[in-house]
């Protein structure tokens, strides 16, 4: 019987044996490229994954295999690492959605525990929908990060990728509780929620919302979070009206009959108080960007009468919960973590435990780098570079060797790319290369290339 064997990879946790060389050092070479030895050290993989004395005292990264086995005249297939269920597994799909830049990579990688996504202080650093997976005891965490949730004029004015505008709604779809995250910190835009963000609850109104204010850390007056919050949530909260009451009793100035506390000092409270009477909302039209164009008149009128009225609200009724947290700083980011954790419902791991993230090495790399160039390039200079990954393979000492090259649609942003003397893309392929070898826990030789694209 032949046996036809292909490979790919995700990122994994995985306990090693004592005298074991990190398999992120011998085996990660990534993608569909070949492996140290070729079958001689995909047979020492899988004997080493097969070890059933591995232990627990050393934890390492690895891209591990899936191994698929094409029997002739059968289509079977076997998932080297299939999940390690408990005795009583629970599972919970989480969603996090928000404007641009509201923080939701950093808060994704802040629960997860470790740098999986990119962050910036750009918009539009996650371009498509990318999952991560924290395993706490028996419960397993599916994560969700998203896109900037953005509407179909600026897809088509910016020229954006189809998945800013399409993933998240295709993530609503999977979800078991979505959280809403909305920039504490940005004047602007906290006092009411993005219009496609209302969209997507108004249409997906029987799975769970809950309010997450980011960046609490940057907003000098606290009591205003109160207000804010007030707004964001039309003052009911878990179908119970909320209100804000006094924490503390001002204390009179001297000479002054008329109350007034310290700069700073917080006087208000955010209490749920007596039952509602609001109800879910039923949606008879489709609200998502990818609606057929060739709809009724009839269905497309009522759909428009909708999002005209969700332009005028600022706040939805229907959160359970609300969170007031500072995801770069950690803050209250355990606190939300173990409250999802008990929203978790009986079923099966779809991950093995070890999983952190199902993003490929080479997607990885490719976010990595973006990040890079969107913190180091001005304007629009970051959004018109295209990646293109000419080598990846493992080098004679075990290293993991990448070349790629960064394609511009002008010459003048060949300059601004390369920098005086090439500082700039050798700082950027510096730092890209440093965050690789604490993501992947291997050398990474990284060469950056710059080339304008006629």
């Amino acid at each position: 019987m032949r046996y036809k064997c292909t490979y790919n990879f995700a990122l994994y946790n995985f306990a090693l044996p004592p005298g074991i060389m990190s398999p992120s050092r011998k085996f990660f070479c990534g993608g569909r490229t070949k492996l140290n030895g070729g079958k001689k050290c995909l047979g020492e993989l899988i004997a080493i994954l097969n070890n059933a004395k591995i232990h627990d005292d050393t934890k390492v990264v690895f891209g591990a295999l899936f191994i698929y086995l094409d029997c002739a005249g059968e289509n079977d297939s076997l998932l080297l690492h299939k999940p390690d269920q408990p005795e009583n597994p629970k599972v919970l799909r989480v969603v996090i959605l928000g404007a641009p830049n509201a923080g939701k990579s950093t808060l994704s990688n802040k629960l997860l525990g470790r740098k999986v996504f990119p962050v910036s202080k750009k918009v539009h650093t996650t371009r498509c929908q990318g999952q991560g997976v924290l395993t706490d005891g028996e419960t397993q965490l599916i994560l969700l990060d998203t896109p900037g949730m953005v509407n179909n004029t600026k897809v088509k004015r910016h020229h954006l990728e189809k998945s800013l505008q399409k993933d998240p709604w295709d993530c609503m779809k999977l979800a078991d509780v979505v959280l809403i995250l909305v920039d504490a910190s940005d004047m602007w835009t906290r006092h009411s929620l993005h219009t496609e963000v209302l969209k997507c609850l108004f249409q997906y109104p029987t799975i769970p919302s809950i309010l997450v204010m980011n960046k609490v850390d940057l907003v000098k007056q606290k009591g205003i979070l109160l207000e804010i919050t007030k707004q964001l949530t039309e003052g009911i909260v878990n179908n119970k009206k909320a209100v804000i009451k006094p924490l503390v009793k001002p204390l009179p100035s001297h000479g002054d009959n008329t109350g007034h506390t310290s700069k700073g000092q917080d006087t208000s409270s955010f209490e749920i108080e007596e039952p509602g009477v609001t109800v879910n909302e039923p949606v008879s039209v489709k609200l998502s960007p990818d609606v057929d164009e060739f709809a009724d008149e009839e269905s497309d009128a009522a759909r428009r009468k909708i999002i005209n009225e969700l332009k005028k609200r600022k706040g939805w009724p229907h959160f359970r919960d609300v969170f007031m947290l500072s995801a770069i700083n950690g803050e209250e980011v355990e606190t939300l973590k173990k409250y999802l954790l008990t929203l978790a419902k009986p079923g099966e791991w779809e991950y093995h435990s070890d999983v952190v993230t199902t993003q490929s090495p080479q997607e990885i790399c490719q976010n990595i780098i973006r990040e890079k160039l969107l913190e180091y390039l001005p304007q629009e200079v970051p959004y018109n570079v295209t990646q293109v990954t000419d080598l990846w393979e493992e080098g004679s000492c075990g290293e993991l060797v990448i070349m790629q090259t960064l394609l511009v649609q002008k010459e003048n942003h060949v300059k601004i790319l390369i920098g005086r003397g090439g500082q700039l893309v050798s700082k950027i392929a510096q730092e890209a290369g440093k965050d690789l070898m604490d993501i992947f826990l291997c050398d990474v030789h990284l060469r950056l290339s710059v080339k304008f694209k006629k």
